[in-house]
């Protein structure tokens, strides 16, 4: 009797295991691919959360500008995200001097954004320097990534 119930017990364990796993794997699966409206994984997956500079330089180019204009767009439809743009600089030059590059960036970005409609209340502005590299390395192609400005959704 017992050997019976203890089987029937270990049956009902498996069952319910599978039952949960199951329902565990389509939770996760429908949850991997749902980003939140107005998120920064929004922002990143479908919009492009930063823009980059030339060297030594904080003016936005001119193929960086749409870039700046997809996030304005994106924020006119979300009016309650508030966002703060990190200037970064690469590693060459002091880190006083990235610093302020890392300002300057951060600035000109902010301000095509709010040239593009996004109020500036909405915006903030932080700079990093050279002390958040995106890409570890000495070279022009990591140097190029390290130039940039991202906006972060708060």
């Amino acid at each position: 009797m017992t050997t019976r119930l203890l089987g029937a017990i270990a049956a009902l364990g498996l069952l319910a295991a599978c039952s949960n796993t199951d329902q565990n794997a389509a939770t996760a699966g429908a949850g991997a691919n749902t980003i939140r409206p107005g998120s920064q994984e929004d922002l990143v997956a479908n919009v492009g959360d930063r823009v980059f500079f030339d060297f030594d330089s904080s003016q936005v180019r001119a193929d960086q500008r749409p870039v700046l204009q997809r996030q304005a767009e994106w924020m006119g439809r979300y009016p309650t995200v508030q966002v703060q743009v990190e200037g970064h600089a690469d590693e060459r030059g002091t880190r006083e001097y990235n610093l302020a590059l890392g300002q300057r960036r951060a600035n000109s970005a902010r301000d095509v954004l709010v040239a593009s409609g996004v109020a500036g209340a909405r915006i903030t502005t932080i700079s990093y320097g050279k002390d958040r590299p995106a890409a570890l390395g000495s070279d022009e192609s990591a140097w190029a990534q390290n130039r940039r400005a991202v906006t972060v959704v708060q």
